[in-house]
């Protein structure tokens, strides 16, 4: 077997059982547990899985919400859709709020844009106009990168294929250089006690430095975010300026949202 072959068996093992242990893909694969070690750690390098310490827990970031499957003990990987699947889930939802956050950019801002699929498309309606962008996401930059208009900053880091983004240490260093006007975030939960969430480990950081390095914060999380799915938290409620959001979203936590000093944006 070669090791592309592994590789995609591998993946397709998570996805299928939900766990697996080095161990238990090593004797499913009849290779070495070293063998299946370094597949892990080039699968890591491309994006398409995350090492933790232990066993193997799939993770898939869903358009219906249902996201993370418990940890088991000793879990050992996170498996996520690739960015162009999870692009493809509730595609008018998301352009409607990319419609709405582009109106909150004026020009001759300085603005942050997440990780994730919403945030290309706000970059999108920002085409010709004379905006600076800071961003780890490697779909903002294909949205960007013809245009003379906009002062376009990519931050360092190590390149997530999988997802099209820049994270680690690189990322957050340079952020910390960074003085922005706004941060457009999206996240993988927003919980009904007004705690914000994400699912990827990798990910939190680099989010969490986005807030520190803005004025305003604006909350992109579509109804199926609600309450989503996600252990790392990444701010509150009560940080964010503006939450642009759909119809179906909670309303209790929306009006979380109100009582914390937050504008409401329902696209």
């Amino acid at each position: 077997m070669t090791s592309s072959n592994r590789h995609v068996q591998i993946v397709e093992s998570l996805r299928s059982t939900g766990v697996a242990s080095v161990r238990e893909l090593a004797a499913r694969l009849q290779v070495s547990e070293s063998t299946i070690r370094r597949d892990l750690k080039l699968l890591d390098r491309n994006g398409e899985l995350i090492r933790t310490y232990g066993g193997a827990a799939l993770s898939l970031r869903t358009s219906a919400g249902q996201g993370a499957s418990a940890a088991e003990p000793g879990a050992e990987l996170v498996v996520e859709e690739p960015f162009d699947v999870s692009a493809a889930h509730d595609c008018a939802m998301k352009e409607a709020m990319a419609e709405r956050a582009a109106e909150l950019i004026a020009d001759e801002s300085v603005v942050v844009l997440d990780i994730g699929t919403t945030t290309p498309l706000i970059a999108r309606r920002l085409r010709g106009r004379p905006v600076t962008v800071i961003t780890s996401n490697v779909a903002v930059l294909d949205e960007l990168r013809d245009d003379e208009a906009v002062r376009l900053v990519l931050l360092g880091g190590v390149l997530r294929r999988n997802y099209r983004s820049l994270v680690g240490s690189l990322t957050e260093a340079a952020l910390r250089q960074v003085s922005a006007d706004l941060v457009f975030l999206s996240c993988t939960g927003v919980r009904a006690n007004g705690h914000v969430v994400d699912d990827m480990a990798v990910e939190a950081p680099i989010k969490q430095a986005m807030i520190e390095a803005s004025d305003r914060v604006v909350l992109v999380a579509s109804e199926v975010k609600f309450p989503g799915t996600g252990s790392q938290r990444l701010c509150t409620l009560s940080d964010v300026d503006f939450l642009i959001t759909t119809g179906g979203a909670d309303p209790r936590t929306l009006e979380l949202c109100r009582q914390a000093g937050g504008n409401v944006i329902v696209a």
